[in-house]
């Protein structure tokens, strides 16, 4: 395509040359907001832990030692 039909075409479509990209301020807004909901679900996750730790003890108790083990059998 010539430079002219692309400076034709950015004429026709309001000459900004948009790129797709939301203000600035929108990208803040959007990534406040998934932290919120982040923070909501990591929050909701880590009471169920709790729920279920406090409803299955033995469960949970094998799952910890289960957990350390594999940490101590970790190699960096």
């Amino acid at each position: 395509m010539s430079e002219q039909q692309s400076r034709r075409d950015t004429e026709q479509h309001g000459g900004h040359g948009n790129t797709g990209r939301a203000e600035p301020e929108q990208e803040q807004d959007a990534e406040a907001a998934r932290r919120r909901r982040r923070a909501q679900f990591l929050r909701e996750r880590a009471e169920a832990r709790a729920l279920r730790e406090r409803v299955q003890p033995r469960r949970a108790k094998v799952a910890r030692l289960r957990r350390a083990m594999r940490m101590r059998t970790f190699r960096w």
